[in-house]
């Protein structure tokens, strides 16, 4: 399997995932699961930018992201897939791409969202998708960073 993490970062890549994580878990591509974004050639500029020297970027709707994934185009590589909100796995885990652990980083506040954490915020809809990915089997976890301990996400999710 070449998905070593998956990640939720309203920001995508940024420094934390771009030096830290990818460091840590020695990525070769990052796969930027958006359909918004994979229309965006700015967005897609910024990304590049952002993305180190050396490891290779895909920005992608979910439906292309899985068909390449499904077929074995990453297989050799350690990939990285990351995403702005648990929908985009959602979305992914229903076109049968097996996710184990998703990490749930920076969720952006919006006039929508209610805070469980400093750097997380969601929504009701969020917090019916998390439960849709655990019922799929995924298990959700919460670290900002490698260094910092790793939290039961769903812990977090009060009702």
């Amino acid at each position: 399997m070449a998905i070593i993490g998956s990640r939720i970062d309203g920001r995508l890549i940024h420094g934390q995932v771009a030096n830290l994580w990818a460091t840590k878990l020695n990525i070769g591509r990052f796969i930027v699961i958006d359909n918004e974004v994979a229309q965006s050639d700015i967005d897609k500029q910024a990304l590049k930018l952002a993305t180190p020297a050396g490891i290779k970027l895909s920005v992608l709707p979910v439906e292309k992201a899985a068909n390449n994934i499904n077929n074995g185009k990453y297989d050799s590589q350690r990939v990285m897939v990351i995403a702005k909100r648990p929908d985009r796995f959602v979305e992914l885990v229903n076109h049968g791409v097996k996710i184990e652990e998703l990490n749930v980083g920076n969720m952006s506040q919006t006039n929508e969202t209610r805070s469980i954490t400093n750097s997380i915020n969601i929504t009701d809809e969020d917090v019916d998708n998390f439960k849709l990915l655990q019922e799929k089997g995924v298990n959700i976890i919460s670290q900002m960073v490698p260094n910092d301990k790793t939290v039961d996400f769903m812990t977090l999710i009060k009702e």
